[in-house]
């Protein structure tokens, strides 16, 4: 197999997308749900993720743009069990209010590792992520 580590993360063709045409780097999610629409809201709401409403089948674009995915019910919720993704916030605080505020709940209060604050939550679902901020709370 050919390392592709070094090729351009250039458009391959003029309806491509340049952010998530990134080699290596993670940039599609199926994040499994019982209810699309709910999780949909929530992280629109909590993470201001850009969110395409199809009713039976939402996708969203992360907050940098260099994720997308779609919420999937085919999939079983594994809650900690599973790969736990971490989004970067401004505030973890600030974003732990929000999401206990439209539904989700906090796994693991702030807690530095380095010069990091970092927290994990489990969102409506059950569906467990971590979010972290640089420096100091």
């Amino acid at each position: 197999m050919v390392n592709d580590s070094k090729k351009s993360s250039k458009r391959t063709t003029d309806n491509d997308d340049p952010h998530v045409f990134r080699i290596n780097g993670i940039s599609y999610m199926r994040v499994p749900t019982h209810n699309a629409k709910r999780s949909a809201e929530f992280y629109e709401t909590v993470f201001a993720w850009k969110v395409r409403s199809d009713p039976n089948h939402p996708s969203f674009e992360d907050g940098s743009g260099h994720v997308i995915g779609h919420w999937v019910t085919d999939l079983e919720v594994v809650g900690e069990a599973g790969v736990v993704p971490y989004i970067y916030v401004a505030s973890v605080e600030n974003t732990l209010q929000k999401i206990k505020s439209n539904g989700g709940e906090v796994v693991r209060d702030p807690y530095p590792e380095g010069g990091l604050w970092v927290a994990t939550f489990r969102d409506p679902e059950g569906n467990v992520l971590g979010i972290w901020q640089s420096g100091p709370l």
